[in-house]
């Protein structure tokens, strides 16, 4: 597998990643690939919407009540009839499966990782 180009400490600072619980889970049937649509809390943000491909590994109910990680400034994208408001970060594994990053222990929803 092949590096990416590297990017200095001042591109790094400029990503937003925040810890987030997920409160609510549903199908996306319009999606192009097996998808679910994510309400996730991020605390003082506010609540933000997902779309994540992560069917493959996880049912709706083991994912309410997660806390993840997520990009959250990148710009609003629209997927099929739904609005994606941040990115749920994960790990490509076998057959292009994505295992969710998440935390080790319960921190406050919003919380920076860096």
């Amino acid at each position: 597998m092949e590096l990416k180009p590297e990017i200095s400490w001042s591109d790094f600072e400029k990503i937003d990643i925040r810890t987030g619980t997920v409160v609510a889970v549903s199908d996306f049937p319009k999606a192009r690939n097996p998808s679910y649509q994510l309400t996730i809390d991020f605390g003082a943000l506010g609540f933000r919407k997902s779309s994540a491909q992560i069917t493959a590994l996880y049912g709706k109910e083991e994912l309410v009540g997660r806390q993840i990680l997520a990009v959250v400034n990148f710009p609003k994208k629209q997927i099929a009839n739904f609005l994606s408001e941040c990115l749920v970060l994960g790990v490509y594994g076998h057959k292009n499966e994505v295992t969710l990053l998440t935390t080790t222990r319960s921190v406050e929803n919003g919380s920076h990782v860096g």
